[in-house]
């Protein structure tokens, strides 16, 4: 994180922990208050100058993200960067996507 991002990031902590309670109600207890960070960073305030928002509308930000929205937003990320055929080699891979025929 850049140092701005810090500051505001130790300002609003206590936000940040009272959200991650509520994501633990919902049984949603590995996400952490980075986790929810990251997320507005990226999502909420991504076309936004972080330094220039009021203290409110980013503690607002912060507790008006639902588990939904948050959920979503992973599940997409994921998509994006998870290679689904890490674990198999070129063989394996080859037997997926052109089988042989199998006479029976």
């Amino acid at each position: 994180m850049e140092n701005i991002y810090k500051d505001i990031y130790t300002h609003v902590l206590p936000a940040l922990e009272s959200k991650k309670s509520e994501f633990e109600v919902y049984q949603y207890a590995t996400v952490t208050e980075s986790d929810i960070w990251k997320y507005c960073v990226s999502k909420k305030w991504r076309k936004k100058d972080i330094a220039k928002l009021p203290l409110y509308q980013i503690v607002n930000d912060v507790l008006s993200v639902s588990p939904a929205e948050y959920m979503t937003y992973e599940q997409i990320d994921q998509f994006k960067t998870e290679n689904w055929f890490s674990e198999i080699n070129q063989e394996e891979l080859q037997l997926l996507l052109k089988p042989k025929n199998v006479d029976a």
